[in-house]
């Protein structure tokens, strides 16, 4: 099979500044763990504090291009996937490039002269992550950009597209664009609910898109701040995963499926009315160094085998895999090569 720019992503990438810090630095900050949110004012001086008072790590990421490079890492495919974002003309920027072709992603990035690279302060304790974001540069990204010729043909040439919902606070009809075209030409278009706020406040922009959405993929969190913005009255994640997987598409080509991760517990996945749940690989606590890109680590690995045509069981098992790699170690970061049979 021919896998050259098969998967594309779009998104915001942004450098993750990550480090171990302690709980009076959350209560200083007002910074809730298992948390996405983008950073405010009060939050301005934490990443100077971050990187004058931690043993920081820099690692390129923001969720997109975390799921796009783990899909990378597990095909060993060059050049099978795109990521499509805005960066700074910046060292920061020279070092997402670097990264992104260490990586073997097709990176084709949107510099914006006036604007610094986005970073992601990454906030450990004891394992779990909190998520700080500053898109600056990413949040600059233009559809005119996508449009441009060489661009619009990796639209063209890709059969897989996968964004997740953060984007939608940065460039809605850019996702528009790639969502009408996958619908207009059977191809599967893929997307993430992302965090609570996203489905709080760009729930308009979310909604517009749903319906063009072929996989959709979250987290219980997330599924149940879908549940109660929408109104459904319901917990119970198994329930919202179908609710979702039946919200009306746009094209009939094919159906929705929902994909909803737990933590340590099954993997919830809905469709045709019905819920199947997956066991993931469980990890002893000792085992645990960080959180950061669990979920973003899943999609990559499920990613990896749908663009394959592998059955659903195994595009779960690959991101049970995935998650599993990527939780005992810092950041969005893997080993050379995968171990996945």
């Amino acid at each position: 099979m021919a896998f050259e720019g098969i998967l594309l992503g779009m998104g915001n990438p942004l450098l993750d500044i990550s480090a171990v810090v302690d709980d009076e630095f959350l209560q200083k900050y007002d910074i809730k763990l298992n948390n996405a949110i983008l950073a405010e004012d009060k939050h301005k001086s934490m990443y100077e504090e971050m990187t004058s008072k931690y043993n920081v790590e820099y690692i390129a990421g923001g969720a997109t291009q975390n799921s796009i490079k783990v899909a990378q890492w597990i095909l060993q495919a060059a050049g099978a996937t795109t990521f499509i974002g805005c960066i700074g003309k910046d060292k920061f920027g020279e070092e997402m490039k670097k990264n992104g072709k260490l990586a073997g992603v097709n990176v084709q990035y949107y510099e914006d002269e006036n604007t610094p690279t986005g970073t992601c302060a990454v906030c450990v304790v004891g394992g779990e992550r909190s998520l700080i974001a500053n898109l600056s540069a990413a949040n600059c990204y233009k559809s005119d950009h996508l449009k441009r010729p060489e661009n619009w043909a990796l639209v063209e040439k890709a059969k897989y597209f996968y964004i997740a919902g953060f984007f939608l606070t940065v460039s809605p009809d850019s996702i528009q664009l790639v969502a009408e075209h996958a619908a207009a030409n059977n191809k599967i278009f893929t997307m993430n609910l992302s965090a609570p706020f996203i489905c709080e406040f760009f729930k308009d922009a979310q909604e517009k898109v749903l319906p063009y959405m072929d996989y959709v993929f979250g987290n219980e969190t997330e599924a149940r701040t879908f549940s109660k913005v929408h109104g459904w009255e319901t917990d119970n994640v198994e329930e919202i995963a179908i609710k979702i997987s039946q919200w009306p598409k746009a094209s009939g080509t094919h159906k929705r499926i929902t994909v909803i991760t737990q933590g340590a517990d099954p993997v919830c996945v809905a469709e045709d009315g019905k819920v199947k749940l997956f066991p993931v690989i469980l990890l002893p606590k000792e085992k645990l160094v960080d959180t950061n890109g669990a979920g973003d680590a899943f999609v990559g690995g499920f990613l990896s085998q749908l663009v394959q045509e592998k059955p659903i069981e195994e595009c779960v098992r690959a991101g049970c895999y995935a998650a599993n790699v990527i939780i005992q170690r810092s950041g969005c970061t893997y080993p050379e090569k995968p171990d996945f049979h």
